[in-house]
């Protein structure tokens, strides 16, 4: 299997040259290899450990959700001379999809965590960069059972700024760090938001404007997008693939 065909596959997968997102996701292939591949690897963060724990494994061609290229525009020196020799003598590539792995209607992180969650029919919500990447459900769940089926779903515990009504209604699921949006939340009606993590202060908020908000974990609430991104590759292009599990605890 060759590199670029898998490539030209993810770009119109996942749309990546009409789908907005920050300038420093650079979403698509950041890192090519020789050109041919054996094994798919899938991790959340194109970090110097996953690098080389998939190198290691004989991973050719990684997944990730956050590139390299998040610190901005830097020298070849230190971890990212470090990382860049990894890549090269390993013949490794990177693919990065950042909010268009979010929003993917189906092998999104949004949409993946909340068929976890038993929330299905959901709407797109909570524009980023002008393109929705977040659902929102009309449902009747109690904000325990949810508690629960949300450490289920990341496989640790959650913190609640139980700010809402103990029988949630209007649930809006955003994976990674919108807990700092609580406010935006609200104003769209949500009262009970999912996600990874916020600043201190989105806590006091939540109570304020009485919402519940759920902090899942960064990294806990964006591993479902590669995973299953990689899976689908495998199946596709009859590769092995793996999961490079780096968790932040965040």
């Amino acid at each position: 299997m060759h590199l670029f065909e898998v490539v030209s596959y993810l770009n119109g997968l996942l749309e990546i040259p009409a789908f907005r997102d920050y300038p420093n996701a650079m979403n698509g292939l950041q890192m090519e290899n020789s050109g041919s591949l054996s094994r798919i690897g899938a991790a959340v963060d194109a970090c110097e450990v996953t690098i080389r724990d998939a190198v290691q494994a004989g991973v050719d061609l990684l997944l990730v959700h956050h590139g390299l290229f998040w610190g901005g525009l830097s020298p070849v020196a230190g971890a990212s001379y470090r990382k860049t020799r990894l890549l090269i003598e390993g013949d490794m590539a990177i693919y990065s999809a950042h909010l268009p792995l979010d929003a993917h209607p189906v092998f999104g992180n949004n949409v993946l965590l909340s068929e976890a969650l038993g929330l299905t029919g959901g709407t797109p919500f909570f524009p980023a960069v002008g393109e929705p990447i977040g659902l929102r459900f009309e449902t009747e769940i109690s904000r325990e059972v949810l508690r629960s089926l949300l450490e289920k779903a990341v496989g640790g515990p959650v913190h609640l700024a139980p700010g809402g009504p103990v029988l949630a209604r209007k649930v809006g699921v955003v994976s990674g760090g919108a807990g700092a949006e609580v406010a935006r939340a609200a104003a769209e009606g949500i009262d009970t938001l999912v996600t990874g993590e916020g600043p201190h202060w989105s806590f006091c908020s939540a109570e304020e404007l009485g919402i519940n908000l759920f902090y899942a974990g960064h990294y806990a609430t964006e591993t479902f997008g590669v995973k299953a991104l990689a899976a689908h590759l495998s199946e596709r292009f009859a590769l092995p693939w793996q999961f490079i599990d780096h968790p932040t605890g965040l």
